[in-house]
């Protein structure tokens, strides 16, 4: 195909047609409110209204509220006897850093609480955790110590 000016075409989508223009009379489709709703400020040229600088009380009014209770003392990070009973070597102390080094805690800077759930076949020997009543008959009837 030659390239003449009657076969130069621009390319899809590069021309936009106008929008109507409002306030040219009924007819046009845009007439009377010009598309612009009803009457009043925001009908007026410069009456759309902009965000406005507020003061504190409005700012604190605005933002949502933090509903419930938070606990100021951190949770203890929770072991079950199962899983000491899993990760554990016999006489082998057993400390927050042990449990974090066999990644049973996450966080032992938080404390870790041993609970009964599960049983114990092995002698443990437990020191810098808090541990349950239930707990410590278990433990103790496997024939381990716990130091606090």
């Amino acid at each position: 195909m030659e390239l003449n000016p009657t076969t130069i075409k621009s390319a899809k989508g590069a021309r936009k047609r106008p929008g109507k223009r409002g306030g040219r009379g009924n007819a046009s489709g845009k007439g009377t409110t010009a598309g612009r709703g009803g009457k009043g400020q925001t009908a007026r040229s410069g009456g759309a209204h902009r965000t406005q600088m507020r003061g504190m009380r409005h700012l604190l009014l605005k933002i949502p509220k933090v509903r419930g209770f938070h606990s100021m003392y951190a949770v203890k990070e929770t072991v079950t006897l199962r899983d000491l009973d899993r990760v554990s070597l016999e006489n082998k102390e057993i400390t927050p850093a042990y449990l974090k080094e066999m990644g049973v805690v996450g966080n032992p800077k938080r404390g870790v609480k041993i609970v009964a759930s599960g049983n114990v076949t092995k002698k443990l020997t437990i020191s810098g955790c808090l541990v349950s009543k239930k707990a410590i008959e278990l433990i103790e009837k496997a024939g381990g110590t716990i130091r606090f």
